[in-house]
């Protein structure tokens, strides 16, 4: 599905590279029949806005959001596991997923980040594809109906995916819900959490107890990391042009 291919590409981080794209990713989302009349040409104004705009601005934009607390982590597992030993074997059952499937990653990134997740999925038969996606759709709701709340157009990709797999949404249950969470990306609860995790190192050091500092570090380079997402297929190298 070459739509899944496109919605990784909007979803990764903004780069320069994106942008010589455009022409070709708004071609794919027009010619898209699972999405409607009105989702594609939402689709296409983002993609033109996310081309255009200047690009700081929309890379400082994306960090602000999905690198900025956890309620909006693009990391599908942490909104499952968090940081428990569960996190990392379902990520080793992921990864042997890819593995099956004849890909291989070029590049050192967690398994379970939305946009690799996507390319994989893109490899799939549609029916596939869309199972996959119906597994994770209470993330994607989830994640969409947190952006709505932040007034934030990135919604638009996490409900196409949810179209796409057919998922069948209580809206305005998951808006309530989400209403009365409380924010973890404001400036004081990223200043309380990164106390915590001090306060646990330490203790951690005092006891020498050093598994929960490990996963502390571990986490803080997670989020250090910005890179742009690929497949690759050890089979010889294709050629063609972005999303073919």
């Amino acid at each position: 599905m070459k739509i899944l291919t496109v919605l990784a590409r909007l979803l990764d981080y903004p780069t320069a590279e994106l942008r010589d794209f455009r022409q070709e990713l708004i071609t794919l989302i027009r010619e898209e029949r699972n999405l409607s009349k009105d989702q594609r040409a939402q689709l296409v104004a983002f993609t033109e806005y996310l081309c255009t705009a200047n690009l700081l601005d929309v890379q400082e934009n994306y960090v602000g959001l999905f690198d900025r607390g956890r309620a909006l982590s693009l990391l599908l597992f942490e909104h499952v596991h968090g940081e428990s030993r569960d996190r990392g074997q379902a990520m080793v059952d992921l990864l042997a997923e890819y593995e099956q499937a004849g890909l291989l990653l070029n590049a050192r990134e967690l398994p379970d980040h939305l946009p690799l997740f996507l390319e994989f999925l893109s490899t799939r038969e549609a029916a596939e594809a869309r199972q996959w996606l119906e597994s994770v759709n209470h993330i994607l709701a989830l994640l969409s109906e947190r952006l709505k709340q932040r007034d934030s157009d990135y919604h638009l990709l996490f409900d196409s995916l949810l179209t796409i797999c057919a998922a069948d949404v209580d809206r305005r249950e998951l808006a309530e819900k989400v209403a009365a969470e409380q924010p973890d990306h404001t400036p004081e609860a990223l200043d309380q959490v990164w106390e915590e995790e001090m306060v646990k190192f330490i203790d951690d050091q005092s006891t020498q107890a050093c598994g929960q500092s490990n996963i502390v570090r571990q986490r803080r380079d997670e989020l250090g990391k910005v890179q742009t997402l690929h497949l690759q297929d050890p089979a010889p190298a294709r050629t063609g042009t972005y999303g073919a």
